[in-house]
């Protein structure tokens, strides 16, 4: 930042804000989880009879706590009239003017709790029963008759008009935006306030002078303005303090095409951040992801069964063969560069790179420079929080009569990551460089290049292996002293990571009967890293015993999932790409034949839960959870041969006992080596530079370019709004409130930039 820049940044941290916003904003996360838990609240005929609760009931009894306290301790507000008093909240000047209008005051929240605290409510329960006996506090809206119900709330002394069917479908895909790991560490809470700030100062500046502009949040500054607005007595204070008015939230917006109000505003408030702080807008981890995936249940999972003890890794010692990662999605842009040698500016632009490459970086890319090309571009990608990224500066000739410019490198420099992450000290980094020049460079002053880079939280990186069909063993394999079966190596499938380390190997054979005369069944082996054997399945007459009865695993017929798990949990096979793996970049003309998805289905979960990608023709296992690894591999081996009659060969290793087709090996092999020339972004549950063969797209990445931005659907009044084309322009808030350039955005995002 420059002086200026930084005392404009300063001012804008001293706006004064009356709500612990950390606090409250990760209240309002725990609270979308919940709601989310209960999706038959996003429509239909729950969210109309809650509506009229919330109306009936829920604002009566409000008004009543809040003008004298009917007892001592808080109210507890039921979880279906809290969520249409969050979507009546974020309209804060409508939900103003409504108090005011019908109870003569704003009803704040204070001395309110939500039901996910975890606070007794049998005191509000039994006020609520005193006062509505007619209609219960806790109340069933899982399976309602379709009602018409608008005629009881206009029967109503006391209602709004305010229309909360739509404004609850506006907020319902916000929770997807901001429902990944990271959003809830304290460090981005923390940056995402501070930003928050500083996107009010803008619109204050506006304001003052005279500037009416279309202001759009990226997701963490939506989250934190959600979060001040749910606080409506101090929120209103807040705003006239700060601007002079309680301002506008707009969420009705939703077009991100480009031209339309959410782009140029999103362009608009980009630009005037950047110049009035002199750092990026965007930021890793708080752009937009997409639409939500299609679910593969419209029904919430429950089930009384009892559960089967999780085994503890120490019982299945071969998972602590698996090399446990983290992973981070990096955001960067190349700001500036100064201190140029003479004829060496044409044609520049960087080269990036991991110094040492890991699983998910390891080619080189290349970006322009903002000041040069006069066009933003922001690389989207991840990699491990180890190592360093290095860039070189690169420079064309500027010759005429060259037939083919050369590129010449004029300098390097290296960026530690683990200064930042090793631990998580800052998640925004903004400086510039000083390059190491290279052989035949020559300036009087060391070149300076202008680095712009934004990381989020280090997660779990998904585990990946290949099953590959028997081969000479790797140098690396983790077993040596074969049994005498073993030996026969051709008979073996192989479950390998990228380095070529065998997990395990698996074989099936036939169960003979007594007299050796006949198959009474199949099982599968398991040679472990010790070399001794293991059977890890047994075939059942309804499907088959996994690892020692712990599991079992079975075809369903005439159902959307194809096989179920059911052990610690619930699992259910669904064919093709589902959920976090849904391949959002390639349309209707995606090939997912042979792809399982893994969902588990759970309390937490109850519409479920990816957990793993099982691909039976490209032999390549994605799971998201180390104790999904070895019941996914043995899956994946069952299932391929269970479908074998389908029409493909699968993972099964040919053997006597198992007459498969032949295939062609060659074409199915997979590099497990890197990603290819593309700059990929990933979702957290991928492993897109592991893989080539995956369609191309694990769960939301390939070479495509991100043309929205803002927070689509969410503005500030005649301030602010916008969904750009910068990281092509943006990056908001999505419908509901959204950003650019999020988990499953595309490669490389561009904008021009005057």
């Amino acid at each position: 930042m420059e002086p200026q820049q930084e005392l404009e940044w300063m001012e804008a941290q001293n706006i004064a804000v009356s709500v612990d916003l950390e606090a409250a904003a990760k209240k309002q996360l725990q609270f979308l989880a919940a709601v989310d838990r209960n999706r038959h609240l996003y429509d239909g005929s729950a969210l109309d009879r809650a509506i009229y609760r919330y109306n009936a009931c829920w604002l009566p009894l409000l008004a009543k706590h809040s003008e004298s306290r009917i007892f001592e301790g808080p109210l507890v507000v039921p979880l279906d009239c809290e969520w249409v008093w969050h979507c009546h909240k974020l309209n804060p000047v409508r939900y103003k003017s409504d108090c005011e209008e019908l109870y003569g005051r704003i009803l704040d929240n204070f001395g309110v709790v939500s039901t996910v605290e975890g606070v007794c409510s049998r005191q509000t329960e039994e006020i609520w029963n005193k006062m509505y006996p007619n209609e219960p506090y806790n109340v069933d809206l899982t399976n309602l008759l379709p009602e018409d119900i608008s005629e009881r709330i206009s029967s109503l002394a006391k209602y709004t008009k305010y229309d909360l069917v739509s404004a609850a479908k506006r907020q319902s895909p916000f929770f997807y935006q901001v429902s990944r790991p990271h959003t809830k560490n304290d460090l981005f809470i923390r940056e995402a306030v501070a930003r928050y700030k500083g996107f009010l100062y803008l619109i204050k500046s506006n304001k003052e002078k005279g500037i009416k502009r279309f202001c759009v949040p990226t997701y963490d500054i939506d989250l934190i303005w959600h979060s001040h607005q749910l606080h409506p007595a101090s929120y209103c204070k807040d705003l006239n303090e700060a601007l002079g008015k309680v301002l506008e939230h707009d969420d009705t917006d939703s077009d991100r095409t480009k031209g339309k109000k959410l782009d140029t505003g999103f362009s608009g408030t980009t630009k005037q951040w950047e110049n009035t702080f002199g750092t990026r807008y965007w930021k890793s981890g708080a752009m937009y992801r997409g639409n939500a995936p299609s679910p593969v249940t419209s029904s919430p999972y429950s089930s009384t069964m009892i559960r089967k003890k999780v085994v503890p890794s120490d019982e299945n010692p071969h998972e602590n063969l698996l090399q446990d990662r983290k992973i981070v999605e990096v955001l960067l842009e190349f700001v500036g560069v100064k201190n140029l040698p003479e004829g060496q500016e044409r044609g520049l632009h960087v080269i990036f790179s991991k110094s040492q490459p890991d699983a998910f970086l390891n080619a080189k890319r290349r970006l322009s420079i903002l000041s040069e090309s006069k066009e933003k571009q922001v690389a989207s990608f991840q990699c491990e929080p180890t190592g360093e990224l290095h860039f070189e500066l690169m420079s064309h000739s500027s010759s005429s009569l060259a037939i083919r410019r050369s590129a010449k490198t004029l300098g390097s420099a290296s960026f530690p990551m683990k200064d930042y992450l090793d631990p998580v000290s800052q998640l925004s980094v903004e400086k510039w460089l000083e390059l190491v020049p290279s052989s035949g460079t020559i300036s009087s002053k060391p070149i300076m290049l202008r680095v712009a880079i934004s990381f989020t939280v280090p997660v779990s990186a998904p585990y990946v292996l290949e099953m590959t069909r028997s081969s000479p063993f790797s140098k690396n394999a983790c077993f040596f002293n074969l049994p005498v079966r073993a030996r026969h190596a051709k008979n073996w499938t192989h479950a390998t990571d990228e380095t070529g380390t065998t997990f395990i190997s698996l074989l099936m054979r036939d169960l003979k009967d007594s007299e050796n005369t006949g198959s009474i069944g199949k099982e599968v082996v398991g040679l472990m890293n010790s070399g001794e054997t293991r059977v890890l399945a047994n075939s059942m007459e309804d499907g088959w015993s996994v690892m020692n009865n712990l599991w079992l695993f079975k075809k369903i017929k005439n159902d959307a999932h194809l096989f179920e798990l059911t052990g610690s949990t619930m699992v259910k096979l669904f064919p093709g790409r589902k959920l976090d793996y849904e391949a959002r970049h390639h349309g209707k003309q995606a090939n997912e034949t042979g792809l399982l998805t893994a969902v588990e289905f759970s309390t937490e979960d109850p519409y479920g839960k990816a957990v793993a990608l099982l691909d039976l023709r490209s032999r390549i296992i994605m799971a998201k959870k180390k104790w999904m690894v070895l019941p996914g591999i043995i899956l994946a081996f069952i299932a391929s041969n269970m479908m074998k009659k389908e029409g493909f060969e699968g993972i099964i290793a040919k053997s006597k006992d198992l007459k498969v087709n032949g295939s062609d090996e060659a074409k199915d092999k997979i590099e497990l080596k890197g990603v290819d020339s593309n700059i990929n972004n990933v979702s957290s549950g991928d492993a897109a530079g592991l893989t080539k063969k995956l369609g191309g797209s694990a769960g939301g990445f390939g070479n495509n370019e991100v043309k929205s931005g803002g927070c689509g659907g969410c503005g500030a009044g005649a301030c602010g709004g916008g969904c750009g084309n910068m990281v092509t322009s943006g990056g908001g808030c999505g419908s509901g409130c959204g950003g650019g350039c999020g988990g499953g955005c595309g490669n490389m995002v561009k904008s021009g930039y005057s």
